[in-house]
């Protein structure tokens, strides 16, 4: 089966299919150029923290310890080489999770950290200080997503007829949850993001 292009009445009209068929070819070659370097590459949205509590706020109210709501075992024999990353993971941490894609809506996700531990699923409520292991709030800090967008430029090319314009795809990740240290206090989280 041949296809060939449609013959258009008017040289006009011919321009604009042209442009047209230029157009999705770059468009099309931009999108086969993201790779996964290049997504995560790209620069992270910042968002303000949903609560500001006080330290005398965040001292004053009540204790929330987290346990799994659903806990299904492994058949995997855990690794003790590990033990001592394990150990530190499974710390409760004190953290305020933030919900950014339903503002206000408790998270529910599941964890499994480490080969032979076993996988459980957590409801984790938002915008209060709650106490979990580490490895919770890592999770829920690492949601995130990458943003693909389209923008109008002229950077395509030029040439004697003018200068072409497209879509080029602009991407960026955006924090889907987020958990922050609840403690202005000394803590045991690691590095400069808290966890």
């Amino acid at each position: 089966m041949d296809t060939k292009k449609p013959e258009l009445p008017s040289k006009s009209a011919q321009k604009e299919l042209d442009k047209a068929e230029k157009q999705f070819d770059n468009f099309q070659k931009e999108v086969e150029s993201l790779t996964l370097d290049r997504m995560n590459a790209a620069p992270k949205e910042e968002s303000e923290p949903q609560t500001k509590l006080s330290q005398k706020e965040i001292e004053k109210s009540r204790d929330i310890y987290l346990k799994p709501k659903r806990t299904i075992g492994s058949k995997e024999k855990f690794n003790e080489k590990y033990r001592e990353d394990y150990n530190f993971q499974k710390e409760n941490v004190c953290f305020m999770a933030e919900n950014n894609e339903v503002i206000g809506e408790s998270i529910t996700l599941w964890t499994k950290k480490f080969p032979g531990q076993p996988a459980e699923e957590w409801d984790v409520p938002v915008n209060k200080p709650v106490w979990g292991p580490r490895y919770l709030a890592e999770r829920i800090k690492n949601c995130t997503y990458h943003r693909l967008s389209m923008q109008d430029s002229t950077v395509i090319g030029s040439d004697s007829m003018g200068s072409y314009t497209g879509a080029i795809i602009v991407d960026s990740i955006k924090q889907r949850l987020n958990a922050h240290p609840a403690s202005t206090k000394k803590s045991v989280f690691m590095g400069a993001s808290g966890f």
